[in-house]
């Protein structure tokens, strides 16, 4: 580990001197009880994040949420430094934080400072807490017993936040009326979790009781003129004014003209519409026409009603009409327009009463139960309640400041181990921001994130240059979840959208995994030097069975036409009868006008062409054969030149995009904020994904019982081959065919030899 020192970045003559470490092609910095004291000071440029979410890392969220004062869902550098600093007021010793075990929910009362008034503060409250539940002589208090308010406050229900649930008080009538304020304004979630009600909601409810409950006052005799019988009577009379108004007028425009009163009544025209059509009492056709036959004068409210509004004029004579009109309890039996209009004059200040009513949520309740909770007291005993809870804030605060110093003495190493560099995750530790572990395809990839929205990570986590698995994962009994695993190690052949696998989360449980998209990217340059002959091979495979097919389908479609006519043959045979002639046979055509049976003739420019064709790629492949050939000792570099000119592009793509993989992108999509260009290098990658391999001391057969047959013919009739063509080139019988570099008499040398001695003497 190569460590550098950094810049001071004040004026302090004696600076904390900073130690970092190298990981992923960036400087971290070393982080230690000095570091972390001084962490205030250290540039934030050098900080590998500068924001990370609340929710979806391995880290409890409670304490997140603690550190998060701001509550928007995120930390950020001022809110991490604020509790390194409330840290340091609170523990003797920062050095302390680094040696807590992973899981450790316990305080120790020495660890907490006696020389600043928050860790006396934090002292004082734990051992209260701890005197509570029956402990006073312990020297550690846990998280457990932080959480367990009910037995923290054993004296009392309240617990300093202000907020009263029911439960809260054993008072039978304030248990309802804090009720109703929860039915009508809403609920205030108590420290407990429990809904309750505060201050600002207990006064805006009884001050509209007050309200309501004024305007129930001013309902005296000349509103309400028929005692409790006045809102009938007029809610019966609201229901037939419109149409009794109808009938009066109709009634003046016949005085005013006697030719008038056909016109205005029933129209023949309209009951014949009604001829064999089912009615009912409520028709709304007939409830059209007028309330009575059109005349001057009162109007009867027994006889001749129309049928469809007889119900409500009778209701109105029993509620309105007789005991506002009628002497001696007689029922009133007519109604004259002067009588109507006195009937709307004496109810008229109750509807006015009732178009006042104040619009609140408390006009819910019954009139009596608002007037009940107003003279009942209730309201102070409300308050009172209220105010005793209140008055245990500075306990109920003093509680969640242990809460906060065991819950940071546990996590904020962690954090800032993860936030300010990502000592966990070079350090081959998990990450906060892991989830788990994807098993697919003979491997185990360890970098798993969670997902909330795939398209949208997707589109940001792609910059990363990583192959990327997104996989749908269920488990019985819990919610689905999504994942992305980053692929750092193997092949990818066999990775496919639909592909299954397993998933392990933090804790251990097993999901079942299904690939859902993939985002291709380069995992090594071996993968990359292999990848051009795969997808030839691949080309060929398809072409293959395309082409099978084609001639599959081809001769499928022969033997169904060959099929047809031996059908059609054969019914025709068995259609013929002997008595019937046989129709004269046609005349042959020429010879010249029909080709000859037997199929098609190949043209000789398709042969020509297909001539040509061969013998240039014959032609190319002696050239590159003679060239190689020609190359002599050079040989084998002239085979890496070759195998270099097919991959090295593909080679020199993966090595630009495996030295752009970083991790950046796909924390930046899950709500972080990094800060570097935090390489995924390939070592590191294949840390990051395992592959299946022996362990170690395994024995291992290889005596297969499945396995192919060998075939021991086809490679004695190879070697046969070559040694034929290897002698038949050595004694020069193909030289003929041959280009002049690779002729066995060039490359043997056999023209640089002295000519053969003659037998005949010499002339």
């Amino acid at each position: 580990m190569r460590l550098i020192q950094s810049r001071p970045l004040m004026a302090d003559p004696t600076p904390y001197r900073f130690r970092f470490f190298r990981a992923g092609a960036v400087d971290q910095v070393v982080l230690d009880a000095g570091a972390l004291a001084h962490l205030d000071t250290l540039d934030e440029k050098l900080w590998l994040a500068l924001a990370c979410p609340t929710h979806g890392l391995e880290l409890d969220a409670r304490t997140l949420d603690l550190i998060d004062t701001d509550k928007d869902g995120r930390i950020r550098p001022p809110e991490l430094l604020a509790a390194v600093t409330w840290a340091k007021d609170v523990f003797d010793d920062l050095g302390d934080l680094f040696k807590v075990k992973a899981g450790d929910s316990d305080l120790p009362l020495s660890s907490l400072s006696s020389n600043t008034e928050t860790g006396k503060a934090i002292r004082e409250g734990a051992k209260r807490i701890l005197k509570n539940l029956g402990r006073a002589d312990a020297e550690s208090i846990a998280l457990a017993d932080v959480l367990d308010t009910e037995r923290i406050f054993i004296e009392t229900k309240l617990n300093g936040d202000g907020i009263v649930p029911v439960n809260a008080t054993d008072d039978e009538p304030t248990q309802k009326a804090i009720t109703d304020i929860l039915a009508v304004m809403g609920s205030v979630k108590d420290r407990s979790g429990q809904p309750g009600i505060d201050k600002a909601k207990a006064d805006a409810f009884f001050d509209q009781a007050t309200t309501y409950v004024a305007w129930l006052d001013r309902a005296d005799g000349t509103v309400r003129v028929l005692g409790d019988a006045t809102e009938a009577a007029v809610a019966t009379m609201g229901a037939v004014r419109a149409k009794v108004d109808d009938y009066f007028m109709r009634g003046r425009l016949t005085a005013y003209g006697s030719q008038l009163a056909g016109t205005l009544d029933t129209a023949p025209a309209d009951g014949s519409a009604l001829a064999g059509v089912d009615l009912g009492p409520d028709d709304s056709r007939v409830a059209r026409w007028p309330l009575a036959h059109v005349r001057a004068g009162a109007l009867s409210l027994i006889d001749g009603l129309n049928p469809a509004w007889s119900s409500r004029m009778d209701a109105f004579a029993r509620a309105t009409a007789t005991p506002l009109l009628g002497q001696g309890g007689e029922p009133v039996r007519s109604l004259t327009e002067s009588a109507w209009q006195d009937i709307q004059k004496r109810l008229a200040p109750f509807e006015a009463w009732a178009a006042a009513k104040p619009d609140l949520p408390i006009g819910a309740l019954a009139p009596a139960r608002v007037r009940e909770l107003v003279v009942s007291g209730v309201r102070d005993k409300i308050a009172t309640l209220i105010t005793e809870d209140a008055a245990l804030e500075a306990e109920s605060n003093r509680i969640e400041a242990v809460e906060k110093a065991i819950r940071l003495r546990r996590d904020l190493v962690p954090l800032v181990r993860n936030f300010i560099n990502f000592a966990d995750f070079y350090g081959k530790r998990r990450g906060i921001f892991q989830t788990g572990t994807l098993y697919i395809d003979g491997r185990s990839c360890d970098l798993c994130l969670p997902v909330a929205d795939v398209a949208k990570h997707a589109a940001l986590a792609g910059l990363a240059k990583a192959y990327l698995v997104y996989c749908d994962c269920t488990r019985k009994g819990s919610d689905k979840r999504t994942i992305v695993a980053a692929v750092t190690a193997g092949g990818v052949d066999n990775l496919l959208v639909g592909r299954n696998g397993i998933f392990y989360d933090t804790k251990g449980n097993d999901w079942d995994a299904t690939v859902t998209k993939i985002i291709e990217n380069p995992i090594s340059v071996r993968q990359a030097f292999l990848s051009p002959y795969k997808r030839f091979v691949r080309m060929i495979e398809e072409q293959v069975a395309k082409r099978a097919s084609a001639a599959d389908e081809k001769a499928t479609k022969q033997l169904e036409g060959h099929a047809t006519e031996v059908t059609a043959v054969a019914d025709g045979e068995g259609a013929l009868h002997p008595a019937t002639p046989a129709a004269p046979a046609a005349p042959a055509a020429p010879a010249a006008a029909h080709p000859p049976a037997g199929g098609k003739k190949i043209d000789i420019g398709t042969i020509a062409a297909i001539g040509v064709a061969v013998g240039g790629l014959a032609t190319f492949l002696s050239s590159v054969f003679a060239t190689f050939l020609g190359l002599g000792m050079w040989m084998p570099f002239g085979l890496v030149a070759l195998l270099l000119a097919i991959s090295g592009p593909s080679m020199i793509i993966a090595y630009l995009k495996l030295s752009q993989r970083n991790i950046g992108p796909i924390l930046d999509a899950n709500g972080w904020a990094v800060n570097a260009f935090a390489r995924i290098n390939v070592p590191f990658g294949g840390a990051l994904t395992q592959t299946a391999e022996l362990p170690k001391g395994a024995s291992r057969t290889l005596d297969d019982p499945f396995a192919e047959k060998p075939t021991p013919y086809r490679r004695w009739v190879f070697l046969i081959l070559v040694v034929l063509l290897a002698g038949t080139w050595f004694a020069g019988k193909l030289d003929s065919l041959l280009p002049n570099k690779v002729r066995a008499d060039v490359v043997l040398h056999r023209s640089l030899l002295p000519p053969p001695a003659s037998s005949s003497p010499a002339p």
